[in-house]
């Protein structure tokens, strides 16, 4: 990919910045050339219009966030390296949702992944988030070494959850930012609670 990203202020340090909808042809071939995820968690490569998809995928409307951001990591030569989709405040005050998170297959291994992810949950945490959720298919062994190694703990689990042409069971992972224990998370959030059925 020899394109650029057009210069733009950096949402926090490094060569991070806000995707905007004229990304997303820039986005599309990074997700092309980077299908991991994809096959992994629905095995199929993502669609023709996945980035498309990505600025106007929302939650439902009973749950409810204040802000949404996709971020996309740049290398020095202004090639997207990663990408994050992120809410803020999402089903109740601090608790921020880490939707989507992938890294150039090419830099697996080279702590580039661990890196990035540091400089957003800075971010995350300097903007208010106290808590962050997120969701690992089972059987995503490296995504769920990933985020075990960064500190998250799992809360339950969601079943036949579809994803491309597969039903999956995903495991609720939440972090906690300022200090608080994961039951403090469960009083606030009682659909991630393990007894709960909620999908």
């Amino acid at each position: 990919m020899n394109t650029r990203l057009s210069p733009r202020p950096s949402l926090f340090g490094g060569a991070a910045f806000e995707l905007t909808e004229l990304d997303a042809s820039q986005l599309q071939g990074f997700l092309d050339a980077n299908p991991e995820y994809f096959l992994a968690v629905g095995g199929m490569p993502p669609r023709r219009d996945e980035a498309q998809q990505e600025f106007r995928d929302l939650p439902p409307p009973h749950m409810p966030f204040n802000g949404r951001w996709l971020i996309g990591f740049t290398d020095d030569a202004g090639r997207l390296i990663g990408m994050a989709s992120v809410l803020s405040d999402f089903l109740v005050p601090h608790v921020w949702h880490l939707g989507l998170f992938i890294v150039a297959s090419s830099l697996h291994g080279s702590g580039t992944a661990a890196a990035l992810y540091q400089s957003l949950e800075d971010w995350m945490k300097a903007h208010g988030a106290a808590w962050i959720r997120l969701g690992v298919v089972v059987g995503n062994d490296k995504a769920e070494r990933f985020w075990l190694k960064v500190g998250y703990a799992e809360v339950r689990k969601r079943f036949n959850v579809p994803a491309g042409e597969r039903m999956n069971t995903v495991l609720v992972l939440v972090k906690p930012l300022a200090g608080g224990a994961i039951s403090d998370y469960l009083q606030l959030v009682e659909r991630d609670r393990p007894e709960s059925t909620l999908p």
